[in-house]
């Protein structure tokens, strides 16, 4: 089999019954897999009585974002697999661009499409975007995406680019390269650990592009909204993971020097906007990663000897706080080019 398509589901019957008709319609060249989390919304019955030609690979509880991926990517043996949120629609053509990008360009890894709001699609989506990059003190962006805002798309973007990071919400990889690196780390459960996959797969020699000429919409959000505290304790907390796994000693301290003062300074906004959830989940954020750090000291000597691209060829060379706080720089085109 050539390409896999995986959709990851946790009681999302009501987003397979809207998404998964245009993943059938227009993906006739892939096997699609629906990789299910324990649900108890009966998902599961309803694929067998309207789509029994989609594989069901059924997990014996939520293993969350990372570990169920891994657990069903297991179990998968195409050349290529794309993971695939359960909430996005995609476009007729879509998979052409990327696979014929992927066969002809051996050292790129892993790709996305365009990624554009469902409910707005002249849009970008906040979760991906047009391809993901890492500022100097960790914090991502993508091109079409800083912080909070989120650009419209008027074909600004619509070269192939390489990026840092390409979005878990429609991912195709290289199933023997996934492998290689060890797949994504459970411990993060959900949030920020493709990213992870991707600095690791760029530390290792290998490319991350995003192809524009296929494109998709997601919906979002359609686990934890974006509201949610525990939302923002995954992504704190993953991001300190993120950082302590990848980054090399001499950056090391003083990145995560600065990063607690700002991290701190981002709890006191939350509790000035009456969101005491958040800035709770920041504090807990910091103090479990200090709890759990010592896990992960074997992955990052590991991954740092086997970096092969140095984190400055990796990472922004700007803080895009500054740039976007202080310079009012809000959109991509607008900040100094990546390198």
């Amino acid at each position: 089999m050539r390409l896999s398509i995986i959709i990851l589901n946790w009681n999302g019957r009501s987003m397979i019954e809207q998404f998964l008709p245009s993943v059938v319609k227009y993906s006739p060249e892939a096997e699609i897999v629906v990789a299910d989390n324990a649900s108890t919304d009966e998902s599961s019955k309803f694929l067998s009585d309207n789509y029994p030609t989609v594989r069901q690979i059924i997990l014996d509880c939520n293993y969350g974002f990372a570990e169920g991926y891994n657990r069903a990517i297991a179990q998968v043996n195409s050349e290529y697999i794309l993971l695939l949120n359960n909430d996005v629609e995609v476009t007729d053509g879509w998979l052409d661009p990327l696979l014929t990008y992927m066969d002809a360009n051996i050292n790129v890894a892993a790709c996305q499409p365009k990624l554009l709001c469902h409910w707005e699609k002249d849009s970008f989506e906040y979760a991906g975007a047009c391809g993901g990059y890492i500022d100097l003190l960790g914090y991502p962006y993508c091109r079409g995406r800083i912080f909070d805002t989120v650009e419209q798309d008027f074909g600004q973007y619509d070269t192939t680019t390489k990026v840092t990071w390409a979005t878990g919400a429609a991912l195709l990889i290289r199933n023997s390269v996934f492998r290689e690196v060890g797949g994504l780390d459970k411990r993060f459960f959900a949030h920020q650990e493709e990213i992870d996959l991707c600095w690791r797969l760029r530390a290792r020699g290998y490319d991350i592009v995003c192809i524009p000429d296929s494109v998709v919409f997601h919906f979002g959000g359609g686990t934890l909204k974006k509201d949610n505290p525990q939302k923002t304790y995954l992504n704190f907390r993953n991001n300190l993971f993120l950082l302590y796994k990848n980054l090399p000693m001499h950056r090391l301290w003083w990145v995560m020097s600065i990063r607690t003062v700002l991290d701190a300074m981002a709890a006191m906004v939350f509790l000035l906007k009456g969101k005491r959830g958040d800035a709770a989940a920041i504090w807990k954020a910091h103090k479990d990663f200090q709890i759990k750090k010592k896990g992960f000291k074997e992955d990052r000597l590991q991954n740092l000897q086997k970096q092969k691209v140095s984190t400055q060829k990796i990472l922004s060379r700007h803080c895009i706080l500054f740039q976007y706080y202080a310079l009012s720089r809000k959109t991509f085109n607008q900040l100094p080019k990546f390198q």
